[in-house]
């Protein structure tokens, strides 16, 4: 029986019935109302329904073209599952997959982090997989490691497994081809080596060269502060007055500052430390102190009085920098190493080691080291007390 096209109504609809996907015929084109209904078998899903909508959109053409006959309604209804084709879904690309990720981790992660490591820093390695990447894991992981370090190499697959078992979950792939796959790349022990405090005498040596340096005077507090406490680039940066209290005697370190996105956030523990003042530090603190603090001013501002900018501070205080006209600027430091008063370069960061290390060199425990620095104790201990405590062993 072929359909009067003017007498039906040709809406075909989707409904779910106990977790399960089934498509509505109209009364009209099957007149049985018990044969309306054609299961599918498929789990009620977003990515699901989206499938079954495109066959009910071809069911519907085919009404109004006059295609489907009575005849050929009723087997479908009678023969459901092995008549019913549905479109396979397009595969992901890595990309795509990384961006619906991506959007599911937004809420979960800090501002900063998002931007630089999900829409910058990882998203740039997935933009050069293969279009197939997803499907074969092995073949990804030698790409990675054809093109980039095994540092990289096993961060990326990290992310990438961490995405898959997403999208395993949410139905929007069948298969993780990335599991297990990160632990199997071997790096070089190099950590030991980057912690690499300086000696007392070097310290000295950068203080002082900071403290007679006509362009670069204005930073000598700021990096004596970070020799100090020991504490991260970025707090030291977002450190403001009302941070610490009226007689200077407790620094409540309780933000970050990123430089690059010009973003406040909290610490990279996301946790409030206060860090009690010894004498010196007390006293840096009351000397640059102004009278009338405002209690949002930064401690520690720029030349310009705007939060200093830790990759300018870095590139072109500290370490130097080279222009595009291959003229050179030696940094402080990198005047120092020269000198010969410092052995190697080290950045700014490795002021934090230096604290770290010199506390342990002078009987601190590991958990009151870390307490101070806003680190756990277990890393501690393996990054440090390892290698920076020098004894004799005793005669037993």
């Amino acid at each position: 029986m072929v359909f009067d096209i003017r007498k039906v109504k040709c809406k075909v609809g989707i409904e779910d019935s106990q977790g399960k996907l089934r498509l509505r015929l109209p009364r009209e084109a099957v007149g049985d109302k018990s044969k309306r209904y054609i299961s599918t078998g498929l789990d009620s899903t977003t990515e699901n329904y989206k499938r079954v909508q495109q066959v009910a959109y071809t069911i519907e053409e085919k009404l109004l073209s006059g295609e489907l006959t009575s005849e050929v309604l009723q087997s479908l209804t009678n023969f459901k599952p092995k008549l019913l084709v549905l479109p396979t879904p397009p595969k992901l690309t890595p990309v795509e997959l990384w961006q619906l990720y991506s959007e599911h981790k937004r809420s979960q992660v800090a501002q900063t982090t998002f931007i630089k490591e999900y829409q910058k820093k990882f998203a740039n390695h997935i933009k050069k997989l293969p279009s197939n990447a997803l499907e074969n894991g092995a073949a990804t992981r030698d790409f990675l490691l054809k093109t980039t370090t095994a540092d990289t190499t096993k961060r990326v697959l990290m992310r990438l497994n961490a995405a898959c078992e997403w999208a395993v979950e949410t139905k929007l792939l069948t298969t993780n081809s990335f599991e297990g796959m990160a632990k199997d790349i071997k790096l070089n022990k190099h950590y030991q080596e980057n912690i690499n405090p300086f000696t007392l005498e070097e310290r000295e040596a950068i203080l002082k060269a900071f403290e007679q340096a006509p362009k670069h005077k204005h930073y000598y507090n700021f990096v004596r502060f970070l020799f100090l406490t020991g504490c991260r680039l970025g707090e030291a940066i977002a450190l403001q007055w009302k941070h610490i209290n009226k007689d200077c005697s407790i620094v409540t370190f309780a933000e970050s500052y990123d430089s690059q996105l010009g973003i406040r956030k909290d610490t990279k523990t996301h946790k409030v430390r206060r860090f009690p003042c010894n004498a010196a530090l007390r006293e840096l603190l009351l000397s640059i102190k102004p009278a009338e603090a405002a209690p949002d001013d930064v401690v520690f501002p720029s030349p310009t009085g705007k939060p200093i900018d830790s990759n300018n501070f870095t590139h072109q205080v500290w370490k130097g920098y080279s222009r595009k006209d291959r003229k050179q600027y030696k940094g402080l430091v990198t005047q120092l190493v020269e000198q010969g008063l410092v052995e190697s370069y080290r950045p700014p960061y490795n002021t934090r080691h230096t604290f770290i290390t010199m506390c342990i060199e002078a009987g601190m425990t590991a958990p009151q080291v870390a307490k101070l620095v806003g680190n756990s104790p277990e890393v501690i201990l393996k990054h440090y007390c390892g290698s920076t405590l020098k004894f004799d062993v005793p005669v037993v």
